[in-house]
């Protein structure tokens, strides 16, 4: 099991709580009900930490790497990011109630062949802070490090992050696959299961359609703006786009990123400056996948939802997610807090959420490395600009 990957592991959790759940057998039932009770609570504790260990971070490293170029590139990533999630609600919301029934899972809860079951006992872990009281935390040390500039909060801060990581890393994600049995288990005891997995099978085929559209968009726009031919373009981004499938990781597809956007024409060094900086800062695939899956379970459950409510939540995402941690996941932790203070989501919720996104986690971060290099292409053509040993000469 060790040699497995995460996304294996889900599925063969998902099997085994539905397994469990069909058995009809309560104990077990409930024994992973008391698990996810405890799990769920500490998330919720994790969630404000989560937000303070990466936004301040992040904000932080963008001011240590300021050049002239870095607000072009800084606002070029968040306008693709929120057009991404504008775009991908608007189809969602045309599409979505051809085949998904609202409120299908929204079940009576004095119902006891419709209700979930609820654990041995409870534990409570209230968080430290709010999550609004955190992300306004995280805004004020990070644009404090990079006011002062000075190294020893931004130290703090860069320990703090790894601390955080750890703890994804070693408790959050080893634990996830039998929070996800949990779930499916507790689901399939209700009698929720058959419409999850009939509906996001196709909520997948959407989202991925929606990357490939998201991506030849913008390669029409830096085809257009460089002379080339978007789909030559696009065609030796494929390297990392299947290299991103793989490695679930932006940051690990650094290399051939870099490689595959240098082959469509952008100068070494602007490369060298965007590719790293995008792979940090720019995530429209996810963007995409959240707003999606978002979108689906509120529909499900019956949810009141509008484009305002989703445009702030898209707004928010392009800053919560800036350093997402290089774990699978990453992008979905960074906006837990979003999904609970802006869209309403409950713990069970959210456990959901983290689930339907690491299913399709690969294609969201092919989808965010090849955008990067489109940006780049973009990028090149604003710098106006030649290079001397990678320092900016104007």
């Amino acid at each position: 099991m060790k040699k497995l990957g995460l996304l294996p592991k889900l599925i063969i959790g998902i099997i085994i709580g539905i397994i469990i759940g069909k058995g009809k057998v309560l104990f077990v039932v409930k024994l992973l009900a008391t698990f996810n009770g405890i799990f769920g609570n500490f998330l919720g504790f994790v969630i404000p930490l989560i937000i303070i260990g990466f936004v301040a971070p992040g904000i932080g490293e963008l001011g240590s790497n300021a050049g002239k170029l870095l607000g072009v590139a800084t606002i070029l990533a968040y306008c693709s990011t929120i057009i991404a999630g504008s775009f991908a609600f608007f189809v969602d919301s045309a599409i979505f109630p051809s085949f998904l029934k609202v409120g299908s899972l929204h079940l009576d809860a004095s119902n006891p062949e419709h209700a979930l079951v609820s654990g041995f006992f409870k534990v409570d872990m209230p968080p430290l802070m709010g999550v609004m009281t955190a992300l306004l935390m995280a805004f004020v040390i990070g644009i404090g490090i990079t006011a002062t500039k000075g190294n020893a909060i931004k130290n703090v801060m860069n320990e703090f992050q790894t601390i955080v990581e750890g703890v994804i890393k070693v408790i959050i994600i080893p634990f996830l696959p039998l929070h996800i049995c949990g779930i499916f288990a507790n689901m399939t005891y209700a009698g929720q299961v058959e419409t999850i997995m009939s509906v996001f099978a196709r909520v997948f085929g959407i989202v991925i359609l929606l990357h490939w559209c998201i991506i030849l968009l913008q390669y029409l726009v830096a085809g257009t703006l460089s002379g080339k031919n978007p789909i030559s373009l696009i065609k030796k981004m494929i390297p990392a786009y299947f290299t991103a499938i793989g490695t679930q990781s932006s940051a690990a597809t650094i290399p051939v990123t870099l490689q595959s956007t240098k082959s469509n024409g952008v100068n070494d060094g602007v490369a060298e400056f965007a590719v790293p900086l995008f792979a940090t800062i720019h995530l429209s695939g996810s963007t995409i996948t959240l707003t999606s899956c978002s979108l689906a379970v509120m529909m499900l459950n019956g949810m009141n939802y509008s484009f305002t409510m989703f445009f702030g939540f898209i707004l928010m995402l392009g800053v919560t997610m800036v350093a997402a941690p290089g774990v699978p996941g990453g992008a979905v932790m960074a906006a837990l807090g979003l999904l609970d203070t802006m869209l309403g989501f409950p713990p069970e919720l959210l456990s959901l959420m983290i689930a339907l996104y690491l299913a399709q986690d690969s294609f969201g971060t092919a989808c965010n490395v090849t955008g990067d290099g489109a940006l780049a292409i973009i990028l090149n053509k604003f710098a106006g600009h030649t290079l001397k040993e990678n320092n900016w000469v104007y």
